[in-house]
């Protein structure tokens, strides 16, 4: 994964004069890592909200400059991975709030990091590219909040996570995710 950069010119506070020395470079260490450990996982999550690579990578932008711009205040209330989660959901829903819908065919689908076989049969690669793609497809066809809930789902986060990522309670959480996993099958023409 392309690594995250703050722009040099960026409006955001970089290093936040009311820290001393050493606590930024905390904070700088700390979100290095948060990054590395949980970049693929947003990346994935922007690619729910956006197909467009480009436009992904300014949303991959906008959820690390808010991950920077919270990791301050984080009093370690949730999981560091809620935190992350919740922050890019909140980032990812503020930046389809506010972007025009646009079709557009997908130019480009990034292949999984770890595939079962490192060189599985090209029919078979074929194939798995195009179930990738047609899921991603079907997700991205969804509402926002059905998008949203799949794709935390996805990440393997507990119903009980999410619950603290979305701000429901659990039981919400199951009623969500049952009426997104009927979306999804309708969007993909599966059966029920």
């Amino acid at each position: 994964m392309k690594r995250l950069f703050l722009p040099v010119d960026s409006p955001y506070p970089v290093n936040p004069s009311h820290l001393a020395r050493a606590e930024v470079a905390t904070l700088e260490h700390k979100f290095d890592r948060i990054m590395r450990e949980y970049g693929p996982a947003l990346s994935r999550l922007a690619t729910s909200y956006e197909p467009v690579p480009s436009r992904r990578e300014d949303l991959l932008q906008e959820i690390a400059v808010a991950i920077w711009q919270a990791l301050e205040h984080f009093r370690g209330e949730c999981s560091e991975r809620t935190f992350v989660y919740r922050i890019a959901h909140n980032r990812g829903l503020s930046y389809a709030w506010h972007r025009r819908r646009v079709e557009e065919p997908l130019d480009e689908f990034e292949a999984a990091h770890d595939p079962a076989d490192p060189r599985p049969h090209p029919e078979e690669q074929t194939a798995q590219q195009h179930r990738k793609k047609r899921l991603l497809e079907a997700i991205q066809s969804l509402p926002v909040g059905h998008r949203q809930i799949i794709m935390l789902l996805l990440e393997d986060l507990s119903h009980s996570e999410i619950a603290e990522v979305l701000g429901i309670s659990e039981n919400n959480v199951g009623v969500r995710l049952n009426r997104a996993r009927k979306a999804l099958k309708l969007a993909l023409g599966v059966a029920s």
